[in-house]
């Protein structure tokens, strides 16, 4: 073999020789460097916390929240609309169980609205039934005593309008609905409380079964014109008008964000209501 072909020899062994250790090292550090997770993402997003409810997505759900497909939610929640009438309710009355009509407000009080809803039901000689949250009654009690004074029923509307409450133990939902109740009855203490409404309409089989337990019957509705929403008060009026007849429960709200449009469209829903139907409080004493 000539010096020539023996150098050449050499260069080449060491060449695969090189190549096969750069191909190592690369191999051994890609091993090194963690694979990303699916869907990871590294922006953080935080819930609304504050007197907003129905007009704001709710935040810190737990894991198992139920959805769409689960129970109906009222609109503004999950932008699911309520599903009246079928099995998800979990037997929550969603009429008022007579010919009457009943007027509900959700996620108060609020010192801002709901002394205005007050005055125009008082206007127009209307009782209705006011759906609180634990945390407001506790912050305005006058309001409460307002309510109960002007002859309206009450109802326990979560502590804090956890929507993802019912996906929550029998444990937690009870001691929720109970420091509701506890905050109602610091401001009236012999108010009957004997209706629950679940926030978002998300019924469940435990949220239903626990209400029960302590003497409250559960509280859908039939009629939602979406106020959360800030449609305007024409439109508000529009659907409640149309939509509303004998036994209707209508879902309105007097607090969690800007109600005035609601206000204002119940000036203009009183008059018409109360020449068509029998307006009542619902039942302190339901079947």
């Amino acid at each position: 073999m000539t010096r020539g072909n023996s150098t050449a020899r050499a260069a080449g062994i060491v060449t695969v020789v090189v190549a096969a250790l750069l191909g190592s090292a690369y191999a051994l550090g890609r091993s090194l460097v963690p694979d990303q997770v699916p869907g990871l993402s590294t922006g953080a997003t935080t819930g609304a916390d504050g007197p907003h409810y129905a007009d704001q997505p709710s935040g810190g759900e737990p894991s198992g929240t139920p959805s769409a497909s689960t129970g109906p939610a009222e609109t503004g929640q999950d932008g699911s609309a309520p599903k009246t009438g079928t099995d998800n309710l979990f037997g929550a009355h969603a009429t008022s169980g007579s010919p009457r009509l009943a007027l509900t407000f959700d996620d108060g009080p609020d010192p801002r609205y709901t002394p205005q809803v007050l005055a125009l039901l008082r206007e127009y000689d209307v009782h209705a039934t006011f759906c609180v949250v634990g945390e407001n009654a506790q912050n305005h009690p006058d309001l409460i005593q307002a309510i109960v004074n002007e002859g309206h029923t009450l109802c326990n509307h979560s502590w804090h309008h956890d929507v993802g409450l019912g996906a929550r133990s029998a444990d937690a939902i009870r001691s929720d609905l109970l420091r509701t109740n506890a905050a109602i009855r610091a401001a009236v203490p012999n108010a009957p409380i004997v209706w629950y409404r679940q926030p978002g309409g998300a019924w469940t089989y435990p949220v239903v079964s626990v209400a029960r337990q302590l003497g409250m019957t559960p509280l859908h509705w039939s009629v939602d014109p979406s106020d959360w929403e800030l449609p305007g008060a024409g439109k508000i009026t529009a659907t409640v008008l149309t939509q509303a007849e004998p036994g209707s429960v209508v879902l309105l709200h007097d607090a969690g964000g800007n109600r005035q449009g609601t206000v204002d469209a119940l000036r203009r829903i009183l008059p018409d209501l109360t020449a068509r139907f029998e307006l009542e409080a619902l039942p302190t004493d339901p079947t």
